[in-house]
């Protein structure tokens, strides 16, 4: 089975395929039915987003009308048609689910997400850390889920209206990220209520539309680790895998081995002239495997940083965190094995449920981590982090005009193209900020409840 496009082989997940066979035979292959079909679409991912930042109260009302303002990321959705529009809404929808801690649904939407498109992994790390401080272990293997809303000020939920780009990209471009996203967002929204195997499903139909969705893997991850038993970890994760078995079947009993390097290729080197992220860089330089190397040392680095530091702070740090989580799988203990048997798979988390401001911090400063150091950002990935931008700057003891500037800025420089090397390094340092912001905001405390008490506080 040899699938291919103008620009070559196919390169996405299977649930990519799916979603556009659909809108072939929904629209009959019109540009204009799609178009309509992405702004509806566009239309559910805002509603999911303001669903989730209506959970937490982080946001004047006001700010909320820059989330409508994005020129491209309306091109994206409703002129380019790109797959990053399911991929995110996707994304978007497992977060919110994650806020009420239904993790396995968040996890299932988060996979779904995933499966659409990869760049929905850069949610990943952080999600992992919330599983981890919110689920038992049982939990975390059986809805590898997280995600999240925070509550913003009336007035805030006005900015995830206000980018010009992200209408561009949900009702012009009609990229398949607009698929991927709101289905992320679905299972994010699912996994709000703990519905933790849903959300893992929706999420893992995420992914097989865009890999970007995998971003968020890691945070979702340390979520069911924080907040699901070892059982639960299982079969959500068991279930999202299903999901993608079932998807991907017909290629993989073809050709396995071609399915899953080009669905799944993390390797691929994207074109210089498209990027607006690092378009400073020489594209010797860019193309290059050492610099390619370099950002992963540096996204690995300052993953491990806020897990530890931020995270889990108030479990004593990542090592303590993880030693009280497995402390029960130590040699000296397994002679006791059906009592150590039956605590592993313990459907309580260890820990607590998990607050919906926490699972939504780690969700989208994880992806956003992966955001800053990508390698190549291409105009329909603004999608994948313009509806987290309010939430993230109000995480930040920034004053709300210097929030709003900074929202301003990134939107503007999402909207200059060609991108050139002043529009990119303004990106970069406009990002920087704002995780460093997040680096010196005061920790929020994860826990609804605790069954067993913090060891740190802030």
């Amino acid at each position: 089975m040899k699938l291919r496009g103008d620009t070559g082989p196919l390169v996405y997940p299977a649930g990519f395929l799916y979603v556009y066979s659909a809108v072939q035979i929904i629209t009959g292959g019109e540009v204009y039915p799609a178009q309509i079909l992405f702004g509806v679409l566009y239309l559910i991912n805002l509603g999911i987003v303001l669903a989730i930042y209506m959970k937490t109260d982080v946001l004047p009302w006001w700010a909320y009308c820059l989330l409508c303002l994005s020129k491209r990321v309306h091109s994206i959705f409703v002129l380019r048609l790109f797959n990053d529009c399911f991929a995110m809404t996707l994304l978007h929808a497992a977060l919110a689910v994650l806020l009420y801690r239904k993790w396995h649904l968040a996890l299932i939407i988060f996979s779904g997400a995933v499966s659409i498109k990869m760049n929905v992994l850069l949610y990943a790390p952080p999600l992992l850390l919330l599983m981890l401080k919110g689920l038992s272990m049982s939990g975390v293997i059986t809805a590898l889920s997280g995600a999240a809303l925070l509550q913003l000020p009336w007035w805030a939920y006005c900015l995830l209206c206000l980018s010009k780009r992200v209408h561009s990209i949900f009702v012009l471009r009609l990229f398949n990220d607009c698929f991927a996203m709101t289905l992320l967002h679905a299972a994010l929204a699912v996994l709000l209520y703990r519905k933790w195997h849903l959300a893992l499903i929706i999420f893992s139909g995420a992914v097989s539309i865009k890999m970007n969705v995998l971003l968020y893997a890691p945070p979702l991850l340390l979520l069911m680790l924080k907040g699901l038993s070892m059982s639960g970890v299982i079969t959500a994760l068991s279930g999202a895998a299903l999901l993608q078995i079932i998807l991907g079947l017909p290629f993989l009993l073809s050709d396995p081995v071609g399915y899953i390097s080009r669905a799944f290729n993390l390797g691929r080197v994207f074109i210089h002239f498209w990027s607006v992220n690092f378009k400073f860089v020489p594209e010797a330089i860019f193309v290059s495997k050492p610099f390619a190397i370099a950002l992963l040392v540096v996204h690995l680095t300052l993953l491990l940083m806020f897990t530890h530091h931020k995270w889990c702070k108030h479990e004593g740090g990542l090592i303590h965190f993880l030693h009280t989580r497995f402390a029960h799988l130590k040699p000296s203990n397994i002679v006791q094995t059906f009592s150590s048997l039956r605590y592993f798979f313990a459907h309580d988390s260890a820990f607590g449920i998990l607050r919906e401001e926490h699972i939504a911090t780690v969700m989208f400063v994880g992806n956003f981590i992966g955001i800053v150091c990508a390698r190549s950002l291409h105009y329909q990935f603004y999608s994948w982090y313009f509806y987290s931008l309010p939430f993230l700057l109000w995480k930040t003891p920034f004053p709300n005009s210097l929030r709003v500037i900074l929202f301003f800025t990134v939107e503007i420089c999402w909207n200059i193209f060609p991108s050139n090397l002043y529009s990119s390094l303004a990106l970069l340092c406009t990002h920087l900020l704002i995780l460093w912001g997040l680096w010196i905001t005061k920790c929020e405390y994860p826990y609804v409840h605790s069954k067993s008490r913090p060891t740190k506080k802030d």
